[in-house]
């Protein structure tokens, strides 16, 4: 493959700036843009070992001074001949390297090309290539943990125990109908239904982690819903740390949804905060309450924020039982500045729903340290199994049709149908396997999968 340059760190000003390439003949390339300190051309340098010396621009004159690594292939990132330069994280000398390293011979990389690089070499599959960049977009220290264990490969043994047993089968099969006269052991159907039931055990207890993979990827869905001036606004910008939305005493004054993503008690949640849920007459207050509503039938977690300043009304009790729909959901009492020391649970009365937890706050002062908490322990970091988690739906399309596949061989099993007719099912679930791991993966789904990347990566 030709040799692709590009900036590695961001546009703006930094102290390190890093700049890569790749491709074949891209030792001597780099040779022209970078003059060791010891006096040996960069291409003669030992591998893996930081050299330094000068960086170059077009004319040949020293733009900085720093550090540059070469990574001889196959054991590269990309599985071909690399090297990284270190410099000062000026965007004009990263841009007078790059522009040297065009001249010398190098083309600009397009995004996402040295990982997919590394796919096309055999260095990772298209499970590990996604959690580079779910690596990247990674907004939690459970979302790091969970793509880094992807990067090395936790997602695609998995799939690949199911795909050794299916292979199993048929390849035995195969080789029994190709080579009738040779003494190869038939395989039995109980050997059959025992591997299969395991391929659909590993893939049910995949696909039953795409919910909190979405959570842990994307965040918890969490509507806020109240009675207008309860404080749903001021509980926003508390948790945001900063004046989101506007706040009044005047009731109604939220009229549409709000969203802000925050981080509460280490758990990321993508706050929607809703309308007061209300009967009104004003055209404008009616549409935000509808949007309010339906708000709560997407959320993962509901916020029912009661005003614990004032007694509570039938629209408090009728939020409660809005909020009990959803199988996480949080009643909090706010405004303890006004009223301290009362229980959070005051205005529950026996016939109404228990929420997962209840907590005390003050939004206005800032006081929600018992909300973060709660949300914490609803949503422990040890409830997620590092790498052994689907965070996309394009893995739980694939895993879907790989599971149907490997149910509809064991009902043609169960059936009494030729070996044949399970054979066709079984095939169809390796295809499907193949294209999550990217074994037999379209063309498409590979350009829209590197799409993702920025440029440098």
């Amino acid at each position: 493959m030709d040799v692709i340059a590009a900036i590695a760190t961001g546009a703006s000003p930094t102290a390190i700036g890093i700049v890569r390439v790749s491709g074949e003949g891209s030792f001597a390339l780099c040779d022209a843009v970078f003059r060791p300190a010891n006096g040996i051309p960069f291409s003669a340098q030992d591998g893996r070992m930081m050299v330094f010396g000068e960086m170059l621009d077009t004319q040949g004159r020293c733009i900085d001074r720093g550090l540059a690594v070469r990574f001889p292939g196959p054991h590269s990132y990309t599985g071909e001949d690399s090297a990284e330069f270190y410099c000062h994280g000026s965007p004009v000398v990263l841009r007078e390297l790059l522009s040297a390293l065009f001249a010398a011979g190098a083309r600009q990389a397009g995004p996402g090309e040295f990982t997919r690089r590394a796919f096309l070499n055999g260095r990772l599959d298209l499970t590990e290539a996604e959690a580079v960049v779910d690596l990247i977009d990674a907004e939690t220290a459970a979302a790091a943990r969970n793509a880094a264990a992807q990067l090395h490969g936790a997602l695609r043994r998995d799939f690949e125990a199911v795909t050794e047993r299916l292979l199993d089968i048929t390849s035995r099969f195969y080789a029994v109908v190709d080579y009738p006269d040779e003494d190869i052991q038939d395989i039995q159907p109980q050997e059959i239904r025992q591997a299969l039931r395991d391929c659909d055990a590993t893939l049910s207890r995949l696909l039953d982690t795409c919910g909190r993979g979405r959570i842990l990827k994307s965040g918890v869905r969490t509507a806020i819903i109240g009675r207008p001036n309860a404080g749903k606004s001021s509980l926003l910008n508390a948790l945001a740390g900063y004046e989101r939305c506007l706040v009044t005493d005047i009731p109604g004054t939220t009229r549409d949804t709000v969203e802000e993503s925050v981080l509460c008690g280490g758990v990321r949640l993508r706050l929607i905060d809703t309308a007061g849920i209300r009967e009104t007459e004003d055209i404008v207050e009616k549409l935000g309450v509808e949007r309010s509503r339906r708000a709560l039938e997407d959320a993962d977690l509901i916020l029912a924020v009661v005003d614990g300043s004032a007694a509570s009304t039938e629209e408090d009790e009728e939020i409660l039982r809005l909020a009990s729909r959803c199988p996480r959901w949080i009643l909090v009492l706010n405004k303890q500045d006004l009223h301290p020391g009362r229980s959070a649970v005051y205005a529950l009365s026996p016939s109404l729903p228990k929420p997962s937890a209840a907590v005390e706050v003050s939004a206005l002062n800032g006081d929600v340290f018992s909300l973060e908490r709660a949300v914490e322990r609803l949503f422990p970091e040890g409830d997620i199994p590092d790498g052994s988690i689907l965070t996309n739906a394009r893995q739980q399309e694939a895993a879907q049709r790989a599971r149907e596949a490997v149910r509809r061989a064991l009902e043609a099993l169960e059936s009494g149908l030729t070996p044949d007719a399970v054979l066709t099912d079984a095939e169809e679930a390796l295809d499907a396997l193949g294209e999550l791991t990217g074994r037999t993966a379209r063309e498409e789904i590979v350009q829209q999968i590197f799409s993702r990347f920025c440029v440098g990566k």
